[in-house]
């Protein structure tokens, strides 16, 4: 019997995860993917929000600006890349110049600090390839860039240091209450828990509505996005959103925080819960949407395209919170955009809830800070020398493109929830990540895993599931 079950290792669910092992308690989590950010976590923008889009007093604009004001001290508890660039919302020429301004009184009501209206001289002074028709724009220095695999590993990996169990391709079927507990049944298991955290993504109407007679409906709404080189990384310094509209804040133009450029996301309402496939035409809107904001775009820089899935509930904001009519159930539903900004403090506030209904105490042994990989690349060469004679494997470039050592890539596999995939590996090191697309170093990160995760080749997969690379062997 556990005292809370997590359903989901995205994002939302690891933050809630983190905090509730700040409580003593036995606490599992449940993602049906193979590994931690599987899901909309590991595709989307990767922005802090500074926390002035959201309506005053809805959830989001309240979840927003405090998990956006918790990130930064986060980013160095947990050791995950942050960079606070600010953000700037654009206006043309020929646009309502007082959007901007309803934008501004909005974010003042949400608390978001430092917000002003900058004319076209500073624009162009802070981003000189803005768009010749851009007249002005709200600058927020509070906006940032994260590392969404970085900060979600962070938490699942904090979080079972300090005690969470995970089980991974464990999707839930089933959900039933009985005897005042939870009975949860995947394809192979079936678990007992007093309480259920829904984290589920797009799958949390599912199973909120197994046990609930108030019912939830999200719709999938797919973003989909280029990624350009590093070479193409300081075309912009601050993230570049257009006005936004009621499918969201438009296509972005942002740096992220390993020095690439990404333009996106599109917004389409689809009814595929699995449905990440890039189009010919969504790329071509990214495409066309961007050049209205930035100029000489280099396309011949691009080097991956990709899609994600935000979940969109029909009433448009967060659902936190105990279930009304099935006392233990607790959502943490309709996430998306600013979902990942505000992930630390919905992680703080659903961990509460559920503490308070089981009056669990603190849990005297929280260890609140992690270490992360170690990034080679930022050691001086007499440290790097010194550390490649005590181990050698840091010596060994595995990756060219990202300069990624042997080193680096056992550490990922063999440290807490390890990577068990091609996939694991890039998100926890950036193997992978670079301009060849792990063209050169797939081989050899297969080798690893097969060493280090004691997978035989043909249980070496991309990304978990069906995704296997190898079928077979000649003799």
């Amino acid at each position: 019997m556990y005292d809370c079950i997590v359903i989901g290792a995205g994002a939302i669910g690891s933050a809630i995860a983190r905090e509730l092992s700040r409580y003593s308690g036995k606490f599992l989590v449940l993602e049906s993917q193979e590994d931690v950010c599987s899901g909309t976590t590991k595709a989307n923008s990767a922005i802090v929000h500074a926390g002035y889009d959201a309506v005053p007093g809805s959830k989001k604009a309240l979840y927003n600006v405090r998990g956006s004001e918790l990130m930064e001290a986060l980013s160095k508890e947990l050791d995950f890349p942050y960079d606070r660039i600010g953000s700037l919302v654009i206006c043309r020429k020929d646009q309502d110049r007082s959007e901007l301004e309803k934008l501004l009184e909005q974010g003042k009501k949400n608390g978001v600090k430092d917000l002003r209206i900058i004319e076209r001289d500073e624009i162009v002074q802070m981003e000189p390839h803005i768009a010749d028709d851009i007249e002005c724009a709200l600058y927020a220095p509070t906006a940032a860039v994260v590392c969404p695999f970085g900060m979600c590993i962070a938490f699942a990996e904090n979080a079972a240091d300090n005690g969470v169990e995970f089980a991974f391709n464990a999707g839930v079927k089933e959900i039933t209450k009985e005897d005042g507990h939870f009975v949860i049944k995947t394809a192979t298991e079936s678990y007992e828990s007093k309480t259920v955290v829904n984290a589920a993504g797009v799958y949390a109407d599912v199973l909120h509505n197994q046990v609930s007679s108030k019912k939830l409906h999200i719709t999938p709404r797919k973003g989909e996005y280029e990624l350009f080189d590093k070479s193409a990384g300081h075309h912009v310094s601050h993230t570049i959103f257009q006005l936004p509209s009621k499918l969201g804040k438009g296509i972005l133009v942002t740096p992220t925080v390993h020095g690439n450029l990404l333009l996106g996301p599109t917004a389409e309402d689809i009814d595929d819960k699995e449905g990440t496939n890039t189009t010919a035409a969504g790329l071509s809107q990214v495409e066309k949407m961007a050049a209205l904001s930035v100029k000489d775009l280099p396309y011949r820089d691009v080097i991956t395209s990709f899609a994600g899935l935000r979940a969109h509930e029909d009433g448009g904001d967060f659902i936190i919170g105990e279930c009304e009519d099935c006392k233990g159930f607790f959502d943490a539903a309709g996430i998306e955009s600013p979902g990942l900004s505000s992930a630390p403090a919905i992680g703080v506030d659903v961990a509460e809830m559920v503490a308070k209904s089981l009056s669990l105490p603190k849990n005297e042994k929280f260890n609140g800070t992690r270490k992360g990989i170690l990034d080679s690349k930022k050691l001086s060469f007499e440290e790097r020398n010194e550390l490649i004679k005590k181990n050698p494997a840091y010596g060994q470039i595995i990756c060219r493109c990202e300069s990624i050592t042997a080193g680096e890539i056992i550490d990922a596999i063999t440290r807490t929830l390890g990577a068990r995939s091609l996939d694991g590996i890039k998100r926890r090191t950036r193997a992978g990540m670079g301009r060849c697309q792990a063209g050169f170093c797939t081989p050899r990160q297969m080798d690893l895993l097969e060493k280090y995760a004691h997978l035989t080749p043909e249980q070496v997969t991309k990304s978990g599931g069906n995704s296997i690379l190898v079928f077979g062997k000649t003799k």
